[in-house]
């Protein structure tokens, strides 16, 4: 069954919303966002500071890309507003691990003694601040600041070996504000 089905995001008034074909480009006092969206069938338009996104003819297809799309941009706007801060404790109990940053990659050395160095990347456009055992990820983009953080905990997953007694490793604690 086909429904008319729209949905409203009002843009704050210091931030600045920009809409080409399927581009969508945010800016704000922390920085810029810009996406591509795959619309399918979803009309968009933006009058003054209000983005309408929806369809006159939509199904449940329709409606599930609307609100997935809306808080896509739900959250570029608040990305541009306050960075995404994520949180990662460096745990280490059986051996000293050393952390530290060479241009885009992170070098773990010592990770459960091994003499191979664990590497990860940071994702362009995320900021990292290593500080003893804390590591702080932000970035204007949270699937760039959640990516980065997760490289971070893959880069020590522990294989073939007992995780209750080895949890040495980089653990996210916080995410965007939320504690874990």
């Amino acid at each position: 069954m086909r429904k008319s089905i729209w949905s409203t995001i009002e843009v704050p008034a210091d931030v600045t919303l920009a809409l080409e074909a399927d581009t969508i480009s945010v800016k704000g006092n922390e920085g810029e966002n810009v996406r591509t969206f795959n619309l399918g069938r979803l009309e968009v338009s933006l009058v003054g500071k209000t983005l309408k996104i929806g369809s006159d003819t939509a199904t449940k297809t329709e409606k599930k890309m609307m609100n997935t799309i809306t808080a896509h941009i739900n959250n570029m706007i608040k990305g541009v507003q306050e960075k995404f801060v994520y949180e990662l404790k460096i745990c280490s109990g059986h051996f000293p691990m050393t952390v530290k940053q060479e241009g885009s990659t992170i070098t773990v050395k010592n990770f459960l003694g091994e003499k191979i160095n664990r590497t990860c990347q940071v994702v362009e456009g995320s900021e990292i601040k290593i500080d003893k055992e804390m590591i702080t990820v932000t970035s204007v983009s949270k699937e760039l600041a959640g990516q980065t953080a997760a490289n971070f905990e893959f880069a020590t997953k522990i294989r073939g070996r007992d995780k209750r007694i080895f949890q040495d490793g980089i653990y996210i604690i916080k995410k965007a504000g939320k504690e874990i």
